[in-house]
């Protein structure tokens, strides 16, 4: 299928007024100027003279299909409150994909999203970025595991303050987390001193450990859900002890602390804040957020945390940033290849170029507006979803 005359914002070059994209196989395998177009024979045709492609947007942090709509407990599947340490959860084994706020992250243009774990735990579980093409979740993987979710702050301490156990304080909750790092460390020099010697036995097997294990090794990130300054600090100091890849995951307060985190060479994925200021935490909670973090040259990603903010309004949200001072193509890259970036899947998702996944909208106007809307959907160069619009405009050459 070939798209033809339309404005293309790729999210990495410059974006082209009047050019193609070309999808087959589920990539893209052209894209560039109609001038640089040549027209082939026996291929489908979109004339999309007017409107507008842009990547499939990307939502770093949600946790899409583990708290599912309109239900109640019998939906709720994202916090394991029975334990305090939960590294070997894996988000895979509780996203429902049925869920019907999936189908709403197509209609809205949102092609792939990190989900998993919540907050309860300080160390919560792996989370998995996925695609929103319904259907098993075992067929809309990207990377799983792409990161393990770690919490400071309130979360923890209410969640088991109500239980009448630790973590009951912020000092509590590092404590957890840097006794489960030691001891996956330890654990992972008795795994590699078996693998080098046979005088060496392989140690006990411990899911926790095993599934710290390529956080420690530096091979997987951790997601760090702080809002507080000294709960960001507090992260970061722990990230550095023990040499982790680490995001800051809301960062609500970062906007106060910008030098700090730059010098860090801090990612934030900022958000939610389309939202009201619902714990003591939240009080320094502004949508000018994450416009003052990327102005100080801060990788930002602008989030849900569905389903505190619909997936549905994640543009949404990034026009709320850019109308709070937000540079309009740092919001709108905040959606599409900056978390892509963050999160090492820019080589598939994120932005149009030959060879990477054809996830795409077409509209008819600014994204990032209320009114907006996609008149179409395409996830690996399948149509996801169609306003019925684009029927007319195809024809056979």
């Amino acid at each position: 299928m070939i798209f033809i005359n339309a404005y293309i914002y790729t999210a990495e070059e410059e974006p082209i007024a009047n050019g193609f994209l070309t999808v087959r196989d589920g990539k893209i395998a052209g894209i560039g100027n109609m001038k640089e177009w040549k027209r082939p024979d026996g291929e489908e045709i979109v004339d999309l003279s007017g409107k507008r492609i842009y990547p499939g947007f990307v939502d770093a942090h949600t946790h899409l299909g583990m708290w599912e709509d309109g239900m109640g407990f019998e939906g709720e599947d994202g916090n394991e409150m029975s334990m305090t340490s939960a590294a070997s959860l894996r988000a895979i084994d509780a996203i429902n994909s049925f869920d019907r706020c999936f189908e709403e992250a197509r209609k809205a243009g949102v092609t792939a999203v990190v989900t998993g774990p919540g907050s309860a735990n300080p160390i919560g579980g792996a989370m998995a970025a996925v695609k929103t093409t319904g259907g098993r979740v075992d067929n809309m993987v990207i990377k799983y595991p792409v990161s393990m979710k770690m919490a400071l702050g309130e979360n923890p301490k209410n969640v088991h303050h109500d239980r009448d156990e630790s973590p009951m304080t912020r000092m509590a909750t590092a404590k957890i987390i840097r006794e489960s790092l030691i001891k996956a460390k330890r654990y992972a020099q008795d795994v590699d001193k078996a693998a080098e010697s046979e005088d060496y036995d392989l140690p006990d097997f411990d899911a926790e450990c095993e599934a710290l294990l390529p956080v420690v090794r530096g091979e997987l990130p951790v997601h760090i859900h702080a809002h507080r300054r000294d709960d960001i600090f507090t992260g970061i100091r722990i990230a550095e002890e023990f040499g982790l890849q680490y995001v800051l995951v809301h960062a609500t307060e970062g906007h106060l602390v910008t030098e700090e985190l730059a010098e860090c060479g801090a990612d934030v994925f900022s958000g939610p804040f389309l939202s009201d200021r619902s714990k003591p935490e939240l009080i320094n909670l502004t949508p000018s957020s994450p416009g003052i973090i990327s102005r100080a040259g801060i990788r930002t990603a602008v989030i849900t945390d569905h389903p505190v903010i619909p997936i549905q309004y994640l543009p949404l949200c990034a026009g709320l940033a850019v109308r709070e001072g937000m540079d309009y193509d740092s919001a709108l890259r905040a959606i599409t290849i900056t978390p892509a970036e963050i999160l090492g899947l820019d080589d598939r998702i994120g932005s149009l170029r030959i060879g990477k996944d054809a996830d795409f909208s077409v509209f008819d106007s600014d994204p990032l507006t209320l009114a907006a809307k996609p008149l179409a959907v395409f996830i690996n160069g399948r149509e996801a979803y169609d306003t019925g619009i684009l029927k007319g405009q195809m024809k056979n050459e």
